[in-house]
């Protein structure tokens, strides 16, 4: 196999991404597949630029056994180059990305992260859960791990990039 770049993107970078991200890595080091699988996170907003995860979304993470040492970042046109596959959180994400991507070959690496859970309907998002209860963040969590184990079996088979 060989290395792919991978990006997760919410809306700020604080909830949602930080936490596919960080599923992700783990999946990546239990498969040994460090090295080969780059992944990162960022936001299509710049708000939370530099800041740490939200708090709710790094308990979630820590009571999972995940790592939460994330700091947010804004997904620029260039990030196209920089990744081979990039995945919206939600509908919006992905269309915000194609629309911000510089061509017809980097729009193609927008997917929408729960496409690769065998077991959501089509078109199913991972829902924002920054202004609901803090057991949404779990919830969350619960949405995204068969997501990534799915892109990552994907990676894996050569089935994308």
């Amino acid at each position: 196999m060989t290395t792919a770049r991978v990006s997760f993107v919410c809306l700020g970078n604080i909830c949602r991404s930080p936490m596919a991200a960080a599923v992700m890595r783990r999946l990546v080091d239990e498969r040994g597949l460090d090295g080969t699988i780059a992944v990162d996170s960022a936001g299509t907003g710049g708000w939370h630029t530099g800041e740490r995860a939200d708090a709710r979304a790094r308990a979630a993470l820590r009571r999972a056994g995940y790592a939460d040492d994330h700091v947010a970042r804004q997904f620029r046109a260039a990030d196209f180059d920089r990744f081979d596959v990039i995945l919206g959180l939600d509908a919006a994400n992905v269309r915000d990305l194609t629309e911000l991507a510089p061509s017809a070959e980097a729009a193609a690496k927008v997917q929408l992260l729960r496409s690769f859970d065998a077991a959501a309907e089509p078109g199913a998002e991972v829902p924002d859960p920054y202004y609901g209860p803090d057991a949404g963040f779990d919830e969350v969590l619960r949405l995204i791990e068969p997501a990534c184990a799915g892109l990552l079996d994907a990676l894996v088979a050569g089935a994308v990039p």
